[in-house]
């Protein structure tokens, strides 16, 4: 603002040359005075969209470690879109109002009280004067946007593979759950943003090198700007409903022994769905699994199989009534991360990451070597079918496991359980998609883990009759328990059972009989 005193200066001398030094200090001063002015511009603007590209990288991996550590239960309520959008799209939104917008909203805003009262001291002629850097204005923001424009794609192809990270993990949230690996996520996810950071930092260098040249509309551009803030501030409150949500969990348990037996008995569990809570999905329900046994889970479908895993793994709690003991210890008493060590769970259509085959058996335990890898993938028939893979074990297994079959992709979730050591392995349906002898060869290995409890769920006789006890659910309750002969002898639920399984498969040889003529 002291520019428009010497150039009054260099006006007076004009007008009166009996004193040129008048004119060589004011040209001095104003020189200098112009290049510091673009200098400190280019400075703090450097500096302000450095610290709020920081912010923003902070901001979106504390957004996605909180809502990593909530409970199953919020998963199920809220959509996954509106979960990648709060992490992706509004903290953007906040970030680019707060470090371009506001910063923007600030120095006009400045500007504008200063500017209105040094023009109450200028003339035309001045104004004339001032306008002689307006090709200046016009020629630089053509060169920087068509960086702008390169820049914006390297940033935009940025996000995208960490917006693919975050979606793969809340769709997959069950599994990362399952072998407790939050924080393996949250790193890889932090990765792809600090690249992402890079790339910010020259988009604010260039940004700074740009905005100092713009004086033009000063006002109009101050009264434009200020929505963009308001709209951070909605932005910003959305993100932090998720950064101050507390998960529905009890607190983190303390016990994690040494040495685990894997004895596990639900008593008098009635439990209801937080979604439905008026729906008992359990009533009263008590049995126990134990050490060296294949227990069975038998039953129609919404008969409640599923959900006992689910609460095994502690992803609801029992509130209603009852609880879960495991080694004579409630379940709440072990910690979160050394109980999902111990437990091994595979589904029926369990997830595979885009991401190699050797990285997805060793999902959760990256440290096991190759020589576990291998026999946990020989235990669970995969070894022969993976060497036959384009690349073997480092063949890619695309988007959810696009690129294998669904029989492949059981047998590579089994030996990623397996390679785990568990002490507790849970097959739910786990081989549905797999041939009668692979099924078998899978079977016949879980018979050598002979201190190892096991938990089957399947809809396949020939899964469940070689079963040390079976447990037969109808409607929340358990309806019958033995083992095969014990159960077929009582000519109950469980024969009838056997009886509709075995004409079932009939009524397929038939099938396939007939088409063969």
């Amino acid at each position: 603002m002291a520019i428009p005193h010497y150039t009054g200066k260099m006006t007076d001398w004009i007008m009166n040359e009996d004193e040129p030094e008048a004119f060589n200090h004011a040209i001095t001063v104003m020189t200098l005075m112009t290049i510091m002015s673009a200098v400190c511009e280019f400075v703090c603007d450097l500096i302000y969209n450095i610290t709020m590209s920081r912010i923003h990288t902070s901001i979106q991996g504390l957004v996605f470690q909180s809502v990593l550590k909530q409970e199953i239960g919020f998963f199920d309520k809220a959509s996954t879109g509106d979960i990648v959008s709060r992490i992706t799209t509004d903290t953007n939104t906040m970030s680019e109002s707060l470090s371009e917008k506001l910063s923007l909203l600030m120095w006009y805003f400045m500007r504008v009280i200063f500017l209105f009262g040094s023009m109450l001291l200028l003339s035309t002629r001045l104004s004339i004067f001032t306008a002689l850097g307006l090709p200046i204005i016009w020629i630089i923001p053509e060169f920087s946007g068509r960086f702008y424009q390169k820049l914006s794609v390297q940033v935009q192809e940025s996000l995208a593979k960490a917006n693919d990270v975050a979606t793969e993990t809340f769709s997959s949230m069950k599994t990362v759950r399952s072998f407790a690996n939050e924080d393996g996520e949250t790193e890889r996810y932090r990765k792809c943003l600090e690249d992402t950071y890079a790339l910010n930092k020259v988009e604010a260098a260039a940004y700074a090198a740009s905005t100092w040249t713009n004086s033009v509309s000063v006002l109009m551009v101050l009264m434009s700007y200020w929505p963009h803030v308001k709209k951070a501030v909605g932005a910003s409150e959305k993100i932090f409903e998720y950064v101050d949500r507390k998960p529905d969990t009890p607190p983190d348990g303390s016990l994690a022994p040494q040495t685990l037996k894997g004895h596990v008995q639900f008593k008098n569990i009635t439990f209801a769905y937080p979604k439905r809570p008026d729906t008992d999905v359990l009533k009263n329900i008590s049995f126990e699994l134990k050490p060296g046994q294949i227990t069975a889970l038998v039953g129609p479908s919404g008969s409640g199989k599923s959900t006992i895993v689910s609460l095994l793994e502690r992803f609801y709690q029992p509130k209603k009534s009852g609880e879960i003991l495991l080694d004579q210890n409630p379940l709440v008493k072990y910690k979160d991360q050394y109980l999902h060590e111990k437990i091994s769970v595979v589904s029926q259509e369990p997830v595979l990451f885009a991401r190699s085959v050797r990285e997805n058996i060793k999902y959760g335990k990256e440290n096991a070597s190759d020589e576990e890898m291998r026999a946990a993938a020989k235990l669970a028939n995969a070894d022969d079918f993976i060497d036959s893979l384009p690349k073997g074990y480092d063949t890619d297994a695309g988007e959810k496991g696009g690129q294998v079959s669904g029989g492949q992709k059981q047998r590579i979730a089994i030996a990623r359980a397996l390679i785990q050591k568990p002490q507790i392995l849970v097959l739910d349906d786990a081989t549905s998609s797999l041939d009668t002898e692979s099924e078998h060869r899978v079977y016949s290995a879980l018979k050598e883990l002979k201190s190892c409890t096991v938990l089957l769920i399947s809809h396949r006789l020939s899964g469940v009759e070689n079963a040390d006890h079976i447990i037969f659910l109808r409607e929340g309750e358990v309806a019958e328990e033995g083992n095969d002969e014990e159960l077929r002898a009582k000519n109950g639920l469980y024969a009838e059972f056997v009886k509709q399984q075995n004409t079932s498969i009939h009524r397929n040889t038939e099938d396939v009989t007939n088409s063969g003529q």
